[in-house]
């Protein structure tokens, strides 16, 4: 089977969205299809055309750029021209090109199956509140258009305003995890390196507004009280994050307060990601709003052994709701995220689950299974083009 995959970001960009991406393109490609990526040459220096794990990746070039989206004028001839070779089209929304994409798979009989990462909300702003009504036209022009619509979960699906519109395309196909193997001295390595002693709370994320770095902030003093010696390492983009620099600039005077109790890791590899969560107390993800859909990195923690904490939204609450690895706090409310941390760290065992647990509900090659059996069964009832 021949897929075009599209998104706006992908790798080496880092999101949940783009890793999601990753981590299927290469699983199907391992299973033997032919996968194409279509993205943005978000980065100048980035190739146009580049072969990654056996993935193509073939990237448009960016005239202009609207808040965090990308105006690129070669790609709807980029997009027609793959598509006329390819067997499917596999679309990652939010995405403005989305309708555009989908109209090609329809009018070549094509499945086209969407797979709904988030809803889009950009800050206030006269810009952003045209190109999110842009996006927002073109993904239910596109799910209009869909032969199947993927979500995370069924509780995000049943939330999501977009979402609810499309309930009978809806297929729920949990997301790929996947961690890099440990061992003790990699774990041990990194706590050294980073001279940890004290209890670790972490978090992986890119410093953004929605992800709800302010809260686990406002949390840290009464965290503080009880574990005087408690350190927040903070893994992911935490400099010139696209569209967030005001937001980092609020939170300065606050990292600058907590100097002694936040550190910042910056972006890191896969072996070294691993042993941040193996070296973590307990994972927070204190996330606002429906930007946020799951949160992987809840499930690559507890492959690591390590509990975690999720706001409650829908999707994003589901990690720990059914491994039991965890507690569900209240959305923006740091007093409850404080006490769900004082309560984990002094009573770990509690939380902890086998990691056979984990990995049977939650693994790369179950998601590309799902998604290639989707696929035929959609081809089956459409033909394959010619």
């Amino acid at each position: 089977m021949r897929l075009l995959m599209t998104l706006t970001y992908y790798r080496p960009y880092t999101s949940g969205l783009t890793i999601y991406v990753q981590r299927l393109a290469t699983a199907l490609a391992r299973r033997g299809h032919t996968v194409t990526i279509l993205t943005s040459q978000y980065d100048p220096s980035l190739p146009t055309n580049e072969v990654i794990d056996g993935v193509r990746v073939v990237r448009a070039p960016v005239a202009a750029r609207v808040s965090k989206g990308v105006l690129m004028p070669s790609f709807g001839w980029l997009a027609t021209a793959l598509a006329l070779h390819h067997d499917g089209m596999s679309l990652h929304l939010p995405q403005f090109d989305a309708s555009g994409l989908a109209l090609r798979g329809r009018m070549l009989r094509q499945p086209v199956v969407l797979t709904y990462h988030c809803d889009l909300l950009l800050p206030p702003g006269i810009i952003n509140r045209a190109a999110n009504a842009a996006v927002q036209s073109s993904n239910l022009l596109a799910g209009s258009l869909a032969t199947a619509i993927v979500a995370y979960t069924q509780d995000y699906a049943e939330h999501s305003p977009y979402l609810s519109r499309f309930r009978s395309k809806i297929r729920v196909i949990p997301p790929p995890v996947e961690v890099a193997p440990l061992t003790p001295d990699a774990v041990s390595m990194f706590r050294q390196r980073w001279k940890i002693e004290g209890p670790v709370i972490g978090m992986a994320a890119r410093l953004a507004a929605e992800k709800g770095v302010d809260v686990l902030l406002q949390a840290l003093p009464e965290v503080l009280r009880h574990y005087p010696n408690a350190r927040v390492l903070y893994a992911g983009q935490h400099e010139h994050v696209l569209g967030e620099e005001a937001y980092a600039q609020r939170l300065a005077p606050l990292f600058q307060q907590y100097r002694e109790h936040w550190t910042f890791l910056g972006t890191l590899d896969r072996d070294d990601i691993a042993a941040f969560f193996a070296n973590c107390d307990v994972l927070v993800v204190p996330s606002l709003n429906s930007t946020e859909s799951f949160g992987l990195v809840q499930v690559e923690a507890m492959l690591c052994g390590t509990p975690c904490i999720a706001s409650a939204l829908p999707g994003v609450r589901q990690p720990v709701l059914q491994t039991g690895m965890g507690q569900v706090v209240p959305i923006g409310d740091s007093a409850a995220l404080a006490a769900a941390i004082v309560e984990i760290v002094g009573n770990r065992p509690r939380y902890v689950r086998p990691r056979e647990e984990i990995a049977t509900r939650f693994n790369t090659e179950q998601t590309a299974q799902q998604y290639e059996q989707l696929f035929m069964e959609l081809r089956a009832t459409h033909g394959p083009t010619s």
